[in-house]
């Protein structure tokens, strides 16, 4: 066979193909209109949700690093006026950053920055004798996706469970932590609770579960 037959062949089957493909899409013309479409917007779709989400994250990131500076901000020097962004007493900083970390949590609770203010929400609730406040935020960022986190918040419910005398529980978080530890509460760190936990109450008939296994 030679070249020419060989060129005249393949143009012939190219052609074929590309009427038999044209014929296709000319059939299942809507199909593959619907099929495009419904293409372009999952992706116009994932596209916006992307620069929503990284909006938000910006947003909340700036939120919560205002709590921070708030929640570290200098207090005043004994007979020195209060000056902006230094506070009197311990519990004003504590009470001013709460109020930012609360708001973070309300507005960004569905973002990881959302679950570190629970965190820290909890922990000046506790500080500004808020209990009950401080163990529902405790809570919520126990249940976070982060180990890290989640156990910094347990290690601080299992605090404040032994401070308002439900030891049984703290005695089960204190478990749960060395059972499971992470980078924030390791295995050490978990374990270091122990000599506190051995000073509960002898009474307690789940105490002989306290300490390593």
């Amino acid at each position: 066979m030679d070249t020419q037959t060989r060129h005249a062949l393949k143009t012939d089957s190219f052609a074929q193909a590309t009427a038999s493909s044209f014929s296709w899409l000319s059939g299942h013309r809507s199909g593959v209109l619907r099929w495009v479409i419904g293409g372009a917007v999952v992706l116009v779709l994932a596209i916006g949700t992307l620069i929503f989400w990284n909006l938000k994250s910006a947003a909340a990131d700036t939120a919560l690093g205002a709590a921070m500076d708030t929640y570290s901000a200098p207090l005043t020097q004994p007979g020195l006026p209060v000056g902006n962004g230094v506070y009197a007493t311990a519990a004003d900083r504590s009470k001013a950053a709460n109020q930012q970390f609360a708001a973070v949590a309300h507005q960004y609770g569905w973002l990881p920055q959302g679950a570190k203010a629970h965190y820290f929400t909890g922990i000046t609730d506790e500080e500004l004798g808020q209990n009950a406040s401080a163990e529902t935020e405790l809570k919520a960022a126990s249940g976070a996706w982060n180990r890290n986190l989640s156990n910094l918040a347990k290690l601080a419910l299992a605090g404040l469970y032994h401070q308002t005398a439900r030891d049984s529980q703290a005695i089960d978080i204190y478990n749960a932590l060395v059972a499971k530890p992470s980078e924030t509460v390791s295995t050490a760190v978990a374990q270091w609770t122990w000599p506190t936990c051995m000073r509960l109450k002898a009474s307690r008939t789940r105490l002989g579960h306290c300490g390593p296994r």
